[in-house]
């Protein structure tokens, strides 16, 4: 039987790829040792996944604790399965601008070093393997922001005569901006993934996501927006808005859109190829335009406040351009717009967060 390894296994994009994969008749290799609780807090935690993935899946899901920084343990687990590994999709991941300043040298041993572990056991163990990347938008740094832009009554917006109004395509400069250390770390690794492909000819794909989102998210202030911002308005959490006039605007995809977009690419993979991917001009809003959807559909008010100070390297709009991956794959459909995605992560979650209530 194929196997899928998938790091980061019990997060957003991990859990949705392991459900997927198992679907599809895959054994599944889940990495993932709830770091994410260490970073954010026990709100955070990813055990709640895992113990349901390890529940709906039984033997087809088999979770290795396993920090990606340790070179030997991960080589050890990639050599377990071998030449068995058809696809390693890897979003294990230190995810937030604010905690990377706190610890740069874990978030670049995370993000790149992490990374460099994967692509080299696998290099060793099964060079036949698919490898995909989730990076983020974030390696453009605050590029985007140098775009011009029109500030409107709800969000900020481009000027509809610039190549970039339909969204931000792979052309934009990686150079000469203000990236964060998270940025910066993500860099390195989204750089290392294509040279793998370049290099030795291995099949890698890299996708720079939007704002990627979903039920499976466990929120939290420093990573996780919408889903964040969702059970905020639903727990009546205080919410706090930095910047922008909160008109900012992000795209945002779904959870499972995305990670059909991952099955697109392994089916018919490439090599150190990239991708711009995310919500598009399908599926994006500002700041207020999602406080607002998020009220109505919880159908309460939500508590939030202002600051002015903005985070470093934030972008004030991005959107992406995912025609290059329309074009290779033209099969895949995007599903979710933003009031369909955060309907799904209220309908599958309040009553999680309200049992969470003291």
């Amino acid at each position: 039987m194929a196997v899928a390894l998938i790091t980061g296994s019990a997060g957003l994009i991990g859990s949705e790829a392991v459900d997927s994969f198992v679907a599809r008749g895959y054994d599944v290799a889940g990495i993932d040792n709830d770091m994410r609780r260490r970073f954010f807090g026990d709100e955070a935690s990813t055990a709640w996944q895992r113990d349901e993935l390890e529940r709906r899946h039984g033997r087809q899901y088999r979770h290795h604790d396993v920090d990606i920084r340790d070179a030997a343990a991960i080589n050890a687990v990639v050599a377990q399965y071998g030449t068995a590994i058809a696809a390693v999709i890897h979003t294990a991941a230190q995810p937030s601008h604010d905690w990377a300043a706190r610890e740069p040298f874990t978030d670049f041993g995370v993000n790149a070093i992490g990374t460099l572990n994967l692509l080299e056991a696998c290099r060793e163990h099964c060079p036949d393997a698919v490898f995909v990347f989730t990076s983020t938008n974030k390696v453009y740094g605050d590029t985007p922001n140098r775009l011009p832009l029109v500030e409107q009554e709800t969000r900020w917006e481009i000027d509809p005569s610039h190549p970039f109004a339909d969204g931000i395509d792979e052309s934009m400069s990686i150079d000469q901006s203000t990236h964060s250390l998270f940025g910066a770390s993500k860099v390195a690794a989204d750089v290392l993934v294509q040279e793998y492909g370049r290099y030795f000819g291995m099949r890698t794909g890299v996708f720079r996501g939007g704002c990627l989102t979903g039920p499976h998210h466990s929120g939290t202030m420093l990573h996780g927006f919408l889903a964040y911002l969702m059970k905020c308005t639903v727990t009546g959490t205080p919410y706090r808005v930095f910047g922008y006039k909160g008109k900012q605007v992000r795209d945002n995809i779904h959870s499972a859109d995305l990670v059909s977009a991952l099955h697109a690419f392994v089916d018919a993979p490439r090599a150190g190829e990239v991708y711009n991917i995310g919500g598009s001009r399908f599926s994006h809003c500002s700041m207020l335009e999602a406080i607002t959807l998020c009220e109505e559909i919880a159908g309460r008010e939500l508590s939030w406040s202002y600051e002015e100070k903005n985070r470093i390297g934030d972008h004030i709009w991005y959107v992406s351009d995912i025609g290059k991956f329309r074009r290779h794959y033209p099969t895949w459909v995007q599903q979710h717009d933003v009031r369909s995605l955060l309907r799904d992560i209220h309908d599958r979650n309040v009553d999680r967060w309200t049992a969470l209530q003291p």
